[in-house]
């Protein structure tokens, strides 16, 4: 099976490659230019061997997003530029996370960090968008996208289910354009500081061991999902997850609670 990564910037990306090609090894790059070319930087396709001698050549001092399988995109990157902004709040996006989903191992999960600053458009966007949860508090900005949940905050996105790394794009550069046009129209948007409805507790009972050893007092991970859903209980309770051998776990636990605004 072939892995993808993709890299914070192009300059680590030019050095994955030229490691690659002094060592004889044949890679791919998939390009998000032009149309997703302000949410990323290209990602690179390689057997598995490549990135074995990438990480023995480079040590730890190469910084990509993290390696996934490889999934043919199901969608094509549009051949036209992205529309520009005159008020641009996001700015630029980087996949600085790229690891497989643990609610569905078939996709991937992602952590964007962005140059601009989403806090001001929350409101606006909670006014236009009635089946999201928005949390002062964070403040963060929750939402489903199809099966795809996404938690937008100030400088970072991250996204549950993406298809394969093309849809990771597609879904940074909607929020790109959402986030900005909104913007553009928000003197004739009523601002909503709104908390709706969360997402089920179903989203954090996926993300847990699903072990139902009973360590943090409930009799399943179910039980304990809902628990922490309705805020009655800190996610940290979970102490496979926080303590034990299914730390993998932790981080997509710790973004689906903050998405959500519950305890940590």
């Amino acid at each position: 099976m072939s892995l993808v990564t993709t890299f914070p910037t192009g300059a680590e990306l030019e050095r994955a490659k030229a490691l690659l090609a002094g060592c004889g090894l044949s890679y791919r790059t998939i390009s998000p230019a032009p149309g997703y070319g302000l949410v990323g930087v290209a990602a690179l396709v390689v057997e598995p061997e490549a990135r074995g001698a990438l990480a023995s050549e480079s040590g730890r001092d190469l910084a990509c997003a993290g390696w996934v399988d490889y999934q043919p995109a199901q969608i094509e990157v549009p051949q036209w530029e992205p529309p520009a902004y005159e008020e641009d709040l996001f700015g630029r996006a980087a996949i600085m996370v790229l690891a497989s989903c643990i609610a569905d191992q078939t996709k991937i999960r992602l952590v964007a960090h962005i140059s601009g600053d989403l806090t001001a458009v929350f409101p606006y966007l909670n006014a236009q968008m009635p089946q999201a949860c928005y949390s002062a508090r964070g403040p963060t900005f929750t939402f489903m996208d199809g099966y795809r949940m996404v938690t937008v905050y100030a400088r970072r996105i991250a996204v549950a289910k993406a298809d394969e790394i093309v849809d990771a794009w597609r879904e940074l550069e909607a929020i790109r354009r959402k986030a900005n046009e909104v913007w553009s129209r928000r003197t004739a948007i009523e601002p909503s500081y709104e908390m709706r409805q969360k997402p089920p507790a179903l989203e954090i009972f996926k993300r847990l061991p699903q072990t139902n050893c009973g360590l943090c007092g409930e009799t399943t991970c179910l039980a304990f999902a809902v628990k922490v859903h309705a805020g009655h209980a800190p996610v940290s309770l979970c102490r496979p997850a926080f303590e034990g051998d299914y730390g993998v776990n932790r981080e997509p636990l710790l973004e689906i609670c903050r998405g959500l605004g519950v305890s940590l």
